[in-house]
């Protein structure tokens, strides 16, 4: 028995995490799932903000005093800031490995930023569909480029006079 089931031949999209290889027809439900990743990601975010906010309350009843206050709100707001940023530029370009591994502790802190990032791009896309619609396009073309036969020997070809 054989399997009749066998992959087109050629490059196949990246799928992307909430949407697979939708993205690349807008197919199966697309914009609904970008509308689900914008809510949940918003949702997400509002109820880490109540988590920090409960994290502050804490640092208030425990009086730690206003400068260590201050700077666990400072460094929450500028990791925050930084992953916003950071989770925006990855979704045009793929990040550095040693670059990401070195930020891990900086995107965890700022985890807010990044959901923030998630959804604000799901309002125009799917988050990386820019970067995975170009690589895509670029290897489709690759793949043409390199399985067009030429038309003849050249070895044959007559010399104009």
């Amino acid at each position: 028995m054989s399997d009749e089931t066998s992959t087109p031949a050629g490059p196949q999209p990246e799928p992307l995490r909430f949407f697979g290889t939708t993205w690349v027809e807008h197919d199966g439900n697309y914009t609904g799932r970008r509308i689900g990743v914008a809510v949940g990601s918003l949702a997400a975010a509002v109820a880490a903000c109540f988590v920090l906010r409960f994290a502050y309350q804490g640092l208030t009843i425990a009086d730690v005093g206003k400068p260590v206050t201050v700077m666990v709100v400072l460094m929450f707001a500028v990791c925050t800031a930084l992953a916003f940023r950071h989770t925006l530029e990855a979704f045009s370009k793929r990040p550095d490995p040693d670059r990401q591994a070195s930020l891990r502790g900086l995107l965890t802190i700022g985890f807010v930023g990044s959901l923030l990032a998630y959804c604000f791009r799901s309002l125009t896309e799917a988050p990386g569909e820019k970067l995975h619609r170009e690589e895509y396009e670029t290897a489709k073309e690759q793949y043409v480029r390199r399985t067009t036969r030429r038309a003849g020997n050249p070895a044959k070809k007559r010399r104009r006079a």
